[in-house]
């Protein structure tokens, strides 16, 4: 009992000197914290205070660099100031000098007025005084000659009119015959210095060309089995192929140069390439026909470019190129107008007109001569609306449309193309009228045929002496084809005039195409 109540004691003892222990402890801790706390107050304010006395620095720093800007920009302002009033100074002082040289203008210029109204009274007074004189005098000259002013005016005037009109006739009659006899004269120097300034050239159409082979193993190719090579390229290209017996040649034979080159280069192509056959013939001869269409357009290009026309329509350039292929009279067409165009340039430099315009309307006069529809109207008058419609000069369509006569002539340029175009056709060797005529039979020939419905393409060979019609199969069938060759014949006899007979051949094809793939 006695130890547990040591123990007890003990406890507590420990607990109250634990106790006293710890409140030291607390205390002496405040303690310290309260120290430090002032540490950090002093030294929070002594950073307060050096911070307030560098920014008072910085402000007053601040506070004298504006004050210095400003000064300066109130100096500017000021000098501008004053510069501006000694300007306004200086102009109103100006102003003062002219208001005050314009106030003794305006005075010099009332004592002048008033100088001039007292002289003009005076004058007017001194005309009265003239004029009452020479009315005096008049009528002692009217009693003298018995006739008033007027009648004596009136005769003068009708004798020196008299005379003027007797002399002026002479004079006239002398100009018109010294103007003739040297219009004359003129015209034929012009004519002759403008065909001796041009050289030209004979040009005969023919109607043949020649395709030469290295030997006669080639020709068999060119027929191949039972003629079907040789009538698909006559078919083709509408120019009769003629193989006989001349070594080492093959005769195109067609009056449209066009079709006998798309003919030859065809052939040639494909001799060279080796496989000739049906659709082989038609794949070349529809790339020959491109290849043409370029060079006839590099022809026409080539054409105005020597010439030096500048402006025309790409269409009219086709249509030169297209004349390369086509004659007149057995002349070649696009030769002809080059030598017109010369021609007319060359007369025009003479006459003192415009050259450029001359030497345009004598390239394009024949040009209704080349189009593709070939509708039934003049050449000149078609040409005349095709160069209307591609925006040439007037002056260049009316010379087209007026040198054979069909519309009236509407400047000088018109009867110079006339006579350019008579100069070039009527030299000697330049034109045979057989080959034009038995051009145009051709043509007329294959146009009948063509009009019928369902007709594809027509072909005149052998000279006109015979009318191949290829027929469209879908609309034509085999018994509508007799029909049709009867009828071709009936109006071929009843509507044409030619020599012999023409043979008129209907050739309708079908073709099955199937692909393997």
């Amino acid at each position: 009992m006695d130890i547990v109540l040591y123990v007890l004691l003990g406890i507590a003892a420990g607990v109250v000197i634990g106790r006293f222990m710890l409140r030291k402890l607390l205390k002496g801790q405040e303690v310290s914290a309260q120290n430090k706390v002032k540490k950090i107050l002093k030294d929070a304010e002594n950073n307060a205070e050096i911070l307030k006395k560098n920014k008072l620095l910085e402000a007053k720093e601040k506070f004298l660099q504006l004050k210095a800007e400003y000064d300066q920009e109130v100096n500017t302002r000021n000098n501008t100031i004053n510069q501006r009033e000694n300007s306004i100074k200086q102009k109103e002082q100006s102003l003062n000098q002219k208001l005050e040289n314009a106030n003794k203008k305006e005075l010099e210029s009332e004592t002048l007025k008033k100088t001039l109204e007292k002289q003009i009274e005076t004058s007017k007074l001194k005309q009265e005084e003239v004029e009452v004189v020479r009315l005096q005098h008049q009528s002692k000259l009217e009693a003298i000659a018995g006739l008033s002013a007027e009648e004596a005016k009136n005769q003068l005037v009708d004798s020196l009119r008299e005379e003027a009109r007797s002399k002026a006739m002479i004079q006239i009659k002398d100009i018109v015959d010294e103007a003739k006899l040297t219009a004359s004269k003129e015209a034929k120097k012009v004519v002759i210095q403008t065909i001796q300034r041009t050289a030209t050239e004979s040009a005969i159409e023919n109607t043949v060309s020649i395709f030469n082979i290295e030997n006669d193993e080639i020709k068999g190719r060119v027929i191949g089995r039972e003629g079907r090579n040789i009538r698909a390229l006559e078919a083709a290209t509408g120019v009769e192929i003629i193989v006989d017996d001349t070594p080492e040649a093959i005769i195109l034979s067609g009056f449209d140069p066009v079709r006998r080159e798309i003919a030859r280069l065809a052939l040639h192509r494909l001799v060279t390439d080796g496989r000739i056959h049906p659709a082989r013939i038609e794949e070349v001869v529809a790339k020959t026909k491109k290849q043409i269409e370029d060079e006839i357009v590099e022809i026409g290009e080539r054409t105005v470019i020597d010439l030096g026309i500048h402006g025309l329509h790409p269409e009219l350039i086709r249509m030169i190129g297209r004349m390369r292929y086509r004659s007149s009279y057995g002349q070649n067409l696009l030769q002809h107008s080059r030598e017109v165009a010369n021609f007319c340039a060359t007369m025009a430099s003479e006459l003192g007109l415009n050259v450029k315009l001359a030497k345009r309307a004598g390239l394009l006069h024949d040009i209704g001569k080349v189009p593709d529809d070939n509708p039934e109207l003049p050449h000149a008058i078609l040409g005349m609306q095709l160069a209307e419609k591609y925006k040439e000069h007037p002056e260049v369509c009316n010379a087209i449309g007026a040198h054979h006569d069909e519309v009236e002539m509407t400047s000088m340029i018109s009867p110079i193309v006339q006579a350019c175009d008579a100069i070039s056709g009527a030299r000697p060797g330049a034109r045979r009228e057989v080959v034009e005529s038995y051009i145009k039979r051709l043509k007329d020939l294959e146009a009948l045929a063509l009009s019928y419905p369902g007709v594809e393409k027509t072909f005149a060979i052998q000279a006109g002496r015979e009318l191949r019609v290829v027929v469209e199969s879908e609309r034509i069938t085999d018994a509508q084809s007799e029909i049709l060759a009867a009828d071709i014949s009936n109006r071929i006899q009843t509507e044409m005039t030619y020599p012999g007979q023409i043979k008129v051949t209907v050739i309708r094809e079908t073709r099955s195409v199937s692909y393997a793939k």
